[in-house]
This record gives C-alpha cells, sequence and structure tokens, in this order.
C-alpha cells in the first residue's frame, strides 16, 4: 500500500489551522502536507515497520530522558516547516532550549524544524521520496538526519553543507555533536 497524494490547489488553498482541524478530525490517519499544498495520507505500516519504528523511539526517547537536554517525539508528532510544509518524521527530537525560547503551545504542531529527524523507510516507500523528505528536512533547518533503509541494509546521514554519507550495515549510529552521547544499536532496527 502506497501513500496517496492529493493534488489540492488551486482549488482548495488549507490555511495552517484548517490543516491542523482537518488531521484532528482524522486522528486515525497519518497526514502530511507539502509546502505546495499536496496532502499525503499515508497508510499505516505493516508489523515490522511498526515494530522497528517502537525501538527507535524508545532507543532516542530513553536517551533523551537521561540526557535532559531536549524532548524526543515519535512519529504522531506534527512539525511546520519554515517552507510551509507540515510533516512528521518517525522519530525526531528537538533541543529544550529552542521549545523554550519558542513557548509553543503543546496542544499544536510545533512551528519549527526539529534539530534532529529520522525516517525509517518502510516497505511501501518510495526510497526517491524520502530522500527528498531528508533533503527537505536540512534545507528547513534540521541540524543532522538519518534515513534507515532495511530493504537495502544502509543508513544516508544529512547534514547541512554537506554531501549526504551513506552506511552500508553499520551496527550503530552516533549523535554527533546533535545528540552528543547518543549512540544508537541499530540491532533489530536496520536487520
Amino acid at each position: 500500500m502506497t501513500a496517496l497524494i492529493l493534488t489540492l490547489s488551486p482549488t482548495i488553498e488549507l490555511t495552517d489551522e484548517q490543516f491542523f482541524q482537518l488531521c484532528q478530525n482524522n486522528r486515525d490517519l497519518r497526514l502530511e502536507r507539502t509546502a505546495e499544498g499536496e496532502l499525503i495520507i499515508m497508510p499505516p505500516t505493516g508489523w515490522e515497520s511498526g515494530n522497528r519504528n517502537s525501538r527507535l523511539t524508545q532507543r532516542l526517547g530513553n536517551w533523551a530522558d537521561a540526557d535532559g537536554t531536549g524532548l524526543a517525539f515519535d512519529s504522531s508528532t506534527g512539525f511546520k516547516l519554515p517552507n510551509g510544509a507540515n510533516r512528521s518524521p518517525d522519530a525526531s527530537w528537538v533541543s529544550r532550549e529552542r521549545l523554550e525560547a519558542l513557548n509553543p503551545d503543546p496542544a499544536r504542531f510545533l512551528p519549527m524544524a526539529p534539530d534532529f529527524a529520522v525516517e525509517l523507510r518502510s516497505a511501501s516507500d518510495s526510497l526517491k521520496t524520502v530522500q527528498q523528505k531528508m533533503q527537505e528536512y536540512i534545507v528547513n533547518g534540521v541540524r543532522l538526519g538519518w534515513l534507515i533503509d532495511p530493504q537495502n541494509q544502509r543508513v544516508e546521514i544529512y547534514r547541512p553543507g554537506q554531501e549526504v554519507e551513506v552506511l552500508q550495515s553499520p551496527t550503530s549510529l552516533l549523535g554527533e555533536n546533535v545528540l552528543p552521547g547518543f549512540v544508537l544499536d541499530l540491532a533489530h532496527i536496520l536487520s
């Protein structure tokens, strides 16, 4: 099952409030919106991807709790990117400093790009589409991004101003200077 993309513009131009309400009224759907206003309806993942994503989110959350410098988020968290897109990375993290400076409404989408974003490619995801999403994150302020691709047993690492680094069958990933001390064990996530 693949994502459905609805081209709304120019017939319908959803405001941020209308898109937010559409998401609230359809909580069983995973919705995203591109910078061009296209509405993306993503199907639920299979159990294998769901389990992998659960492990990823758990490991990031455990580290964030112990570290205390920011908050980790799961795939149900919406981010309003500077380019106007509404995205929900599979896992993400934002520093407390940025959150406190912005003081966003906790019941709304975060009006910012996360510091760190991860996309875990499921069997139905187009690699090209997920790579484009990762590039969009970086252009909009994400400082470190990982595209975990179990189908090809590889990870793509995205950083601002740098070429994408591709690792074949890594066993772990480092959070670098964005998530100091975070080491993601890829057991049961990549394989």
